[in-house]
This record gives structure tokens, sequence and C-alpha cells, in this order.
């Protein structure tokens, strides 16, 4: 059994924690393989290493990330497309996604033996469309349109289905997977969902208005924004957090669930209103 490890090198205690889990893994027969960066810090590990990342998704039985939630987002992009079931060890501060603490590592060996579920979840197709073209994007957590200064406020339209449902004034608009309702749209006063949930969730960031509050939509709702931008100002649209793509008034930036899904690996079976309520806990210290 081959199983990915996609570690976050810019913190030692991720890549001292991956070592441990490296030794689990062989100890439990299976291979663990690395991508190509790794080969420096994990040279004398007893891991293989991969040509390119794209390769490692492609030939593993598992993979999991060791880092926080930014490290299982950035991995999820590559497992998707080969429909390779991830799971995450934690080692920052929260890891919302990660169903592993460090302190948990050995019951990673579960893997191996086939003792995990996997819960299916919904990702986002996010398309920019210009006069000139178009290019889409794949979104784990969330996408947000906002502005690119402090204190303009960006008029947007909102599409369902190809026809206008509203106008908005505020910094931004959210586009969130029921994953990322914990992440960015949590502190733009966005409900908590359930992630196995089916729906696209949009949150208005900072409205000018008394009355404009979240609003569910189902998961094969088509939706679109068009923004108009206030002179020298400019806007942004955000995915993840990791790419940005600069927006222009003739642009349509159009939201709708991904025909991939992630696969996320579930070793012990915990409530997660229980777990979320823990994660909070921490933040409050």
């Amino acid at each position: 059994m081959k199983i990915a490890i996609v570690v976050n090198l810019t913190k030692e205690k991720a890549i001292a924690c991956a070592h441990k889990i490296i030794e689990i893994l062989r100890e439990a027969g299976a291979q663990p393989v690395m991508p190509p960066e790794c080969e420096m810090d994990f040279s004398n590990s007893g891991a293989a290493f991969a040509p390119s990342v794209e390769q490692l998704f492609e030939t593993a039985d598992a993979a999991v990330t060791v880092g926080g939630d930014g490290t299982i987002i950035h991995a999820a992009k590559y497992a998707a497309p080969t429909n390779t079931p991830l799971i995450g060890v934690n080692v920052g501060r929260l890891g919302f996604a990660a169903d592993v603490e460090a302190d948990e590592i050995g019951d990673l060996k579960k893997l191996v033996s086939g003792e995990y579920a996997t819960e299916e979840r919904v990702l986002l197709n996010v398309e920019v469309q210009t006069p000139v073209g178009s290019s889409s994007y794949l979104a784990v957590n969330d996408a947000v349109v906002t502005h690119g200064q402090l204190s303009k406020i960006v008029d947007f339209s909102l599409f369902l289905d190809g026809e206008e449902i509203s106008r908005y004034r505020a910094d931004g608009l959210l586009f969130s997977t029921p994953t990322g309702s914990t992440a960015y749209s949590l502190s733009a006063g966005g409900p908590i969902l359930a992630p196995q949930m089916q729906c696209i969730l949009m949150t208005p960031v900072c409205p000018h208005s008394l009355f404009s509050r979240s609003v569910l939509f189902d998961a094969d709702s088509e939706l679109a924004v068009t923004v108009k931008i206030p002179a020298g100002c400019s806007c942004m649209l955000s995915i993840d957090g990791e790419k940005n793509i600069e927006i222009a008034e003739a642009d349509r930036i159009v939201v709708k669930k991904s025909a991939l899904t992630l696969r996320l690996i579930s070793i012990e079976n915990r409530n997660f209103y229980r777990k979320l309520n823990e994660k909070l806990k921490e933040r409050e210290l």
C-alpha cells in the first residue's frame, strides 16, 4: 500500500511529526511516498519520492497531510482529481479539517488495515468569464470577491441560474462550501454547517445594510456575480486565500458545485459539533 505524505516544510514540528508517521506506516507494512521537495529533509527516513506531486497522487492509495488546514487545502487540489482519500494531521493551532492531532498519529496504522471511513465533501468550481476568455479554479473552502482597498465599498449584483436576485453594497461577497463554513465565512458572521451537507453558502462581507444575511443555496445552483467598481478602486477574487485574481467590471464570476469531490478519511467517529466546540475554545486561549 502506497501512502502519500505531504508536509508543511516551514514548520519544524511538522517535519519531526512526519518522520514519526513514516516509521509508523512502514512498521504497519505500507510504503510512504513524498513529493520531490521533501527529499532534502527526509532522505534517510525510508520514504520513497515521486517525480512530481501529480504523480504522487496518481499512484497513492491514500494521503496524509502534516501541518494545518492550509496544508490540507493545498493537497486537496491534487487529491480530488485522482479521487485519493485524504487525512490531515494537525500540528497547528486549530486544524478544523484535520482528523488526527499530533499525539494521535499511532492511529494512522489503521489506514493500512482499512479501519476507517470516508466522507465526501463538496468543492466549488469558480469560473472567471472575461471578454477575451475564461479561467476556472477549484475551491475547497471558499471563493471571495472583494475590494482591493480599505474604505471603498463595491456594488455587487448576484445572479441565481441566470436571473438577478439581489444587489449588495459591501466589502465583498463570500461563497463557501460546508467544509469552509468554519473558515473565513465564520469570521464574517456566517452559520456553521455540517461538512457533509450538499449546498453553497453565500455571506456578504461587511454589508452596508441592516438586513443583509447569509443565504444557503441548493448545491445544484449556479451563482454568478458582477461588480461595479468605484473610481480608483480595484476588485479581487481570492480562492481559498491562496490565489488572487484581479477582477474588472466587464468580468463575470460564476460559482457552482464542482464535478469533483474531496474524500476525507475519518479514523475515529467523532461528533463534528463537539470537535468544533473544542477547537473554538482553544482559539479563545
